[in-house]
């Protein structure tokens, strides 16, 4: 059992087929924390008025989601824009979750981070995060083949690989709107005097520390599988859990003046024999 004072999840998009339900579900089981923010789009509201998709591990993860919440961890959701009906009921609390549209987060050494979804960016940036591609579409048909891909590597014992995440990294109009949107969110916590701001939304998990303040963004349940974790000193993490849990990064330290601290997830290296499975895959 890990043990935390905070955790950050967000983009799990339970109700739809790309929604890696059993890792989460493991995830939630394996750890413990004082406060669990759910960072928007837990629930693909969106996706479900074309095609509801709820096996039992979705119900299992609400119902576990609710069980912590009635135990001794504060449980707090801020509805995303796939979950945006719930904002409705920010102010109150159901089952023992707190919903709000936003909160401010005090970590154990003193530092205030403004924590909420994200999407209120995407017109500051002038493009969704389902454009990173060339748009909706093409990036369904791209979590659908992950969601293949994965399921072939199982057969064979490998473990999660994120096909998706590996070419949307290799995408310069990908990486352009991720800086812009960075820097939009460092902006508003500069001008809020917030050491910093937690959010997600746009699927890449990440720090990024400049003078503004600490950029963290906790990334998704569909193609990275990654949440973000404070432990007791206060110092923040990004973990990926799948078959081998691992800590995929830490925050950076402060930079020196006019010195960016970045810190991303480094993508795993394309798996030996990768083509020739792409190639079987598809035959």
């Amino acid at each position: 059992m890990r043990y935390y004072r905070s955790v950050f999840i967000s983009d799990v998009h339970l109700g739809t087929a790309d929604c890696q339900a059993t890792y989460l579900l493991d995830f939630l089981d394996s750890v413990r924390c004082e406060t669990l923010y759910l960072v928007g789009d837990i629930i693909d509201l969106i996706a479900m008025q074309k095609r509801v998709h709820l096996p039992t591990e979705h119900h299992a993860i609400v119902q576990r989601l609710m069980d912590i919440a009635a135990g001794d961890t504060r449980v707090v959701y801020i509805p995303g824009n796939h979950d945006e009906f719930f904002r409705k009921f920010c102010g109150q609390t159901v089952a023992g979750i707190e919903l709000k549209t936003k909160v401010v987060h005090s970590t154990a050494d003193g530092r205030r981070f403004m924590v909420c979804h994200g999407d209120q960016f995407d017109q500051v940036v002038r493009c969704s995060p389902l454009m990173l591609l060339v748009g909706d579409r093409a990036h369904g048909l791209l979590l659908r083949f992950n969601r293949w891909f994965n399921a072939w590597r199982r057969l064979r014992g490998k473990p999660y690989w994120s096909l998706a995440a590996w070419v949307k990294s290799r995408i310069g109009k990908a990486r352009t709107f991720i800086r812009r949107f960075e820097l939009a969110a460092l902006t508003v916590a500069e001008k809020g005097h917030y050491d910093g701001f937690i959010c997600g939304h746009i699927h890449s998990a990440g720090f990024l520390r400049s003078e503004e303040g600490l950029y963290c963004n906790d990334g998704d349940w569909v193609e990275h599988c990654t949440a973000l974790v404070e432990q007791a000193s206060g110092r923040l993490e990004l973990l990926h859990w799948s078959e081998a849990p691992s800590v995929l990064a830490f925050e950076p330290d402060a930079p020196h003046p006019d010195v960016t601290g970045d810190a991303r997830p480094t993508l795993d290296p394309v798996p030996a024999g990768f083509v020739e499975q792409v190639n079987n895959l598809a035959s």
